[in-house]
């Protein structure tokens, strides 16, 4: 019987890379995504036709009520989605407070009803300067606690955690991934900006790639 495993799918491309990834391992897969408020919630979408695609059990779980403890982003509020590189200081607008914790607490929890040894989620090195729930510190101590929060252990496997954006593109290349299937603009607009961090960073990995990007922007 194939090993258990739960991962974190956005609907976006890191996520969609790891998915692909964890499904040609042979593992039994369950696909868990989360609405947390995110104006960009039509990622949940592509997420939903991917995982019909590939067969896989895919839950979409609401905790869009968590906003009335946690906002400040404008990934969640009316706050305008700055332009730039991740780099910018103004991109930490872009920051919801806790949110890698709680979604990974919620998929622990979930893994561990399922018998589930592991959760994968998409984190990389591109995300360390602006996110501190994607730098490998934090991941590194989810997983101390997560081996002694429940009685069965879970392990926290983020398989990109120390390469960029560029490197899962250049993966998913090499398995012949279809990147339309994808959404990454933190606009939540019928086409991709192409001026957010989000935007930027697809872009550039797949200039670097010498691909083009099959989504349609603005």
């Amino acid at each position: 019987m194939s090993q258990k495993v739960v991962v974190i799918f956005s609907g976006g491309m890191d996520s969609f890379t790891v998915l692909n990834k964890v499904v040609r391992q042979g593992y039994d897969v369950f696909a868990l995504s989360f609405n947390y408020g995110q104006r960009h919630s039509k990622e949940l979408n592509y997420a939903a036709n991917v995982c019909k695609n590939l067969g896989v059990q895919h839950k979409i779980v609401d905790i869009s009520a968590i906003n009335e403890l946690i906002g400040g982003s404008s990934l969640t509020s009316d706050i305008e989605v700055p332009e730039g590189h991740y780099e910018q200081e103004s991109m930490k607008q872009t920051v919801v407070p806790n949110r890698n914790m709680i979604l990974l607490s919620m998929a622990v929890g979930y893994a561990v009803s399922l018998e589930a040894s592991k959760v994968f989620y998409g984190a990389h090195s591109g995300d360390h300067a602006i996110y501190p729930d994607c730098r490998p510190e934090f991941v590194h101590k989810m997983n101390d606690v997560c081996a002694i929060a429940n009685y069965e252990a879970v392990e926290i496997d983020c398989p990109y955690l120390d390469v960029t954006k560029i490197d899962i593109l250049t993966d998913g290349i090499k398995m012949g991934l279809d990147y339309a299937q994808t959404w990454t603009c933190y606009n939540g607009r019928e086409k991709a900006c192409g001026k957010c961090g989000a935007c930027q960073e697809r872009l550039e990995a797949f200039s670097m790639n010498n691909v083009i990007d099959p989504l349609e922007y603005e």
